[in-house]
Order: C-alpha cells, then sequence, then structure tokens
C-alpha cells in the first residue's frame, strides 16, 4: 500500500504600496490596503472558499480515509481577519475533523532561516501561537518558508521539538535516490523528512491547463494510475493552494478534477493517504539526507536564488536583518507588525533578475515594473522605518 501526502501552501504577502523618497519623515502607512484588500476576496471567492468546501465535503463522504495537510502563513492569517473572516472559519471547520494537519513555519514566511538563528526560532514561535490562538493545534510537522532546507536549517528545526519536516526532492541532491521513501536529516538522523515529488506534483500546479501538454487533458483516473505505478513508500504532492481556482481557473476543470481525485486514488487498492506527521511515523527513513548548502522548490535551481540571487536582494536583505537589535529593543507592537511584514520573502522575489528559465513566472507574480523599481520601493520603505526605529531609541 503506497501513501499519498497531499500538501498546500497558503500565503499571501503585505504589498507595499508605491513609496517614494518625498513620502520619508512624513508617511508612516506603508501598505497598499486597497490592493491587499482586493487580491484577498478575489482568491477567497476563487480558491479558498470553495476548495475549503470541497475538502469538507471530500471527508465527510470518505470517513477518514481522505486527509491533506497544510500551512497557513501568519500574513495570511492577518489578511483573513482583516478582510475575509469566513475564509478562516472554514480553516477551523477543516482542522475539526480531525483529518487535516497544519505545519509550523514561519510566521511571515521570510527568509529568517538562512539570516539568524535567533530571528528564525523567534518566527516560528509566533506562528506556533498563532496556530493555537486561531485553530487550537500544536504543530508537530513542520516546512519553511519555500521548502527552503539546509542541515543546518534542520539542526535549528529539531532544537525547536519538531518531529518532521517537509523539503523538496532536488535532483543535486538525492542523485539517483527517489524522493518517494522517508529520510532522515545528516545531523543525528532523528528529523523525518519527507521530500516533494515535483513531477507529479507540477502535473497539477503548472500543466493541468497547458493544452500543449502531451498528457492533456489530465484526468483524475489517470493521475491515480501514474501514483499507484510509482516505486517507493510515499508520494508527496505539495503545491501552492492557490493552484485551485486562482492559478488554475475554475474554468479549467481543476475542481472537477479534484473532486474526482480521492475516490480514483482509492479505487486503485494500492493507494491510501496520510497527513505528513502520519506518514512519517508509520515508514521507516532509508537514507539520510545531506544538503550542506539551501535548497527550496524554487526555479530549475531548486535553491534560493530566487530571493538571494543579486546585488539588491542582497543588500536589501542584509539592511533588514541589521534592523533586528533596534525592533527587539524597541518593544514596540507597532514596529514589530511592520518588522514582520517587512520579512515576507515574496519583496526579496519581487527584486529578482532571473528572466532566463524562469523569467516568465517571476513576471507573472510581480507587481513592480522592473528588479529596481521593487528595490527602490523597498529600500524607502525599510529607510523610514530605520528613522522611526531610531527615534524611538533615542526617547
Amino acid at each position: 500500500m503506497k501513501t499519498v501526502c497531499l500538501y498546500f501552501q497558503v500565503h499571501q504577502p503585505w504589498r507595499l504600496k508605491t513609496y517614494r523618497f518625498f513620502n520619508m519623515g512624513n508617511d508612516h502607512i506603508y501598505l497598499d490596503d486597497f490592493t491587499n484588500r482586493a487580491i484577498m476576496q478575489k482568491v477567497a471567492r476563487e480558491c479558498y472558499l470553495p476548495m475549503n468546501a470541497l475538502l469538507l465535503s471530500l471527508i465527510n463522504e470518505n470517513k477518514g480515509a481522505f486527509k491533506c495537510t497544510f500551512s497557513l502563513t501568519g500574513s495570511a492569517v492577518e489578511q483573513f481577519k482583516a478582510y475575509a473572516p469566513e475564509v478562516l472559519e472554514s480553516f477551523k471547520k477543516l482542522a475539526d475533523t480531525g483529518c487535516v494537519e497544519f505545519l509550523g513555519e514561519t510566521y511571515s514566511h521570510s527568509l529568517s532561516s538562512l539570516a539568524s538563528v535567533e530571528e528564525f526560532k523567534n518566527e516560528v514561535k509566533l506562528h506556533t501561537k498563532m496556530l493555537k490562538d486561531e485553530l487550537g493545534v500544536k504543530p508537530t510537522a513542520f516546512r519553511n518558508t519555500e521548502l527552503i532546507y539546509s542541515d543546518a536549517i534542520a539542526k535549528s528545526v529539531e532544537d525547536m521539538g519538531f518531529k518532521t519536516m517537509l523539503a523538496e526532492g532536488a535532483k543535486h541532491i538525492l542523485g539517483w535516490k527517489s524522493p518517494n521513501f522517508v529520510y532522515t536529516d545528516a545531523n543525528d538522523n532523528k528529523l523525518r523528512l519527507l521530500l516533494r515529488n515535483y513531477k507529479l506534483s507540477d502535473d497539477i500546479a503548472f500543466r493541468f491547463s497547458n493544452e500543449g501538454w502531451s498528457e492533456w487533458p489530465l484526468t483524475a483516473d489517470k493521475f491515480a494510475g501514474w501514483v499507484a505505478a510509482e516505486t517507493g513508500d510515499v508520494v508527496n504532492l505539495f503545491m501552492d493552494y492557490e493552484t485551485f481556482g486562482e492559478h488554475q481557473k475554475a474554468s479549467t476543470g481543476i475542481f472537477d478534477f479534484f473532486k474526482a481525485l480521492p475516490a480514483a486514488m482509492l479505487a486503485t487498492g494500492e493507494v491510501e493517504f496520510a497527513t505528513v506527521s502520519e506518514a512519517s511515523k508509520k515508514l521507516q527513513p532509508v537514507a539520510v539526507l545531506h544538503s550542506p548548502y539551501a535548497m527550496s522548490w524554487a526555479d530549475e535551481e531548486r535553491d534560493v536564488t530566487a530571493w538571494l540571487g543579486n546585488d539588491l536582494q542582497n543588500e536589501a536583505f542584509e539592511k533588514l536583518y541589521s534592523l533586528a537589535p533596534k525592533v527587539k529593543k524597541a518593544k514596540n507592537k507597532d514596529f514589530e507588525y511592520v518588522w514582520h511584514f517587512m520579512q515576507n520573502s515574496d519583496h526579496f522575489y519581487y527584486m529578482a533578475t532571473k528572466w532566463f528559465s524562469d523569467g516568465d513566472v517571476h513576471s507573472y507574480f510581480n507587481p513592480y515594473g522592473s528588479a529596481y523599481e521593487a528595490f527602490i520601493n523597498y529600500m524607502n520603505v525599510l529607510s523610514d522605518f530605520e528613522i522611526e526605529l531610531t527615534k524611538i531609541a533615542k526617547e
């Protein structure tokens, strides 16, 4: 019997308004409230609400045989509460079923794991508290921002008490090995690792509506057959939740496909569903995964160059985290709020200059005209934030 883990990432960044040099010192409202509200309500209408309703229906119909796993960022939950509270209520209903696991991660969907162990642990602690307060759950498994993983990050995650962690099934790390098994970290072999099967995950997330794809149209029965034919113990299908209804519009048939998927998989007689923690407890690790350098699920390279691949990104990143001591010293809720949304990894993604193999992906999600424009806008906000922090320190 093969185990299938379905995992969905739910994240919405706080988008900055156009903030010019002349705003500095005068205007301390940094967010584009209109855009944030409009996007959240649009995605709630097209993805979160219909897909959550579908999942709840599938869980009830299958009487415990269908399960899935989520990670919800703090930024997304803040926007649910501000703009679409019915979405948070629908996630609470999923949590109450006992068939949905919620993972720990960084509160702000940040790159803190690449900056500072202290900041990383602060972010995870805040996220854990949020899950307890909003959904009444305590996470035991972890997924880092964009599946960023390394041996050093694994050590921090284990130190925080997590038993399981998700990572990308990257070829340059796996080599000849398959992502369809449970692995352990290279530090002390205690942290269980579940690796994304990116081929099958991307068949849904990216290729589903591509009429030029040789396998189009993709049906539930066809996909279930592929999963059943995979060698190994576990098939991890990890993707952005916005795949459903946002990246793949309802008109493509994505909801009909997913509605039929659990029954098609279970009908093979070779597949069962499990949450991430259930799979890691049930299955024995087969080998150690050694990743001396950070990898992720982004782009063809599966590294961190989508966020820290050029001088603009690195300058902004170093400047941001240089302010951490001042933020901590200020002990001010308003400054802490800004500190968290300025850590959204999306800000650095907008500054990417990788316009070759993955340029179309970067431009699709980028509200700015250029990487330089994104950098200048971000640094203007950060500069004003620093000025105000310095004032607080002097008082």
